[in-house]
């Protein structure tokens, strides 16, 4: 029986990271792995998500600044869609970027811009010319 925080969670997760994503990872997921995918819904996704005051546009924002500072290129680039799916704004996003270039250094700041271009485009955001 799951907790009442992995539903939570889960259902958070589902609308943040897209349904097919988030069913991908349960059902790739083996003994081995899934107390791991248990403890991510559960615990980043059912309290840290689901139990926050902070809304769910800022939470994306602050994760794609934890998850530049700590080079994880795959992560941020599944977050940078869900900051798309919770309302943030192509602005509020670059201006993220240019804040993470700042804080982090510049070679983060090219990388994230460089994975942000990319979801970008695969999502048919126009950005206009420069």
């Amino acid at each position: 029986m799951r907790s009442e925080l992995f539903e939570a969670g889960l259902k958070v997760r589902k609308e943040v990271l897209g349904e097919a994503h988030v069913e991908r990872s349960l059902g790739n997921a083996n003994a081995f792995t899934m107390p791991l995918q248990e403890f991510v819904t559960e615990v980043a996704w059912g309290r840290a998500w689901s139990k926050s005051s902070l809304s769910r546009k800022q939470m994306s924002l602050n994760n794609l600044c934890m998850l530049a500072a700590l080079n994880r290129a795959a992560e941020f680039e599944l977050h940078f869609r869900g900051a798309l799916r919770n309302g943030c704004t192509v602005d509020e996003l670059r201006d993220t970027l240019l804040q993470i270039a700042a804080y982090c250094g510049v070679p983060v700041g090219v990388e994230a811009f460089r994975i942000a271009n990319k979801v970008l485009a695969d999502e048919g955001i126009e950005v206009g010319e420069a």
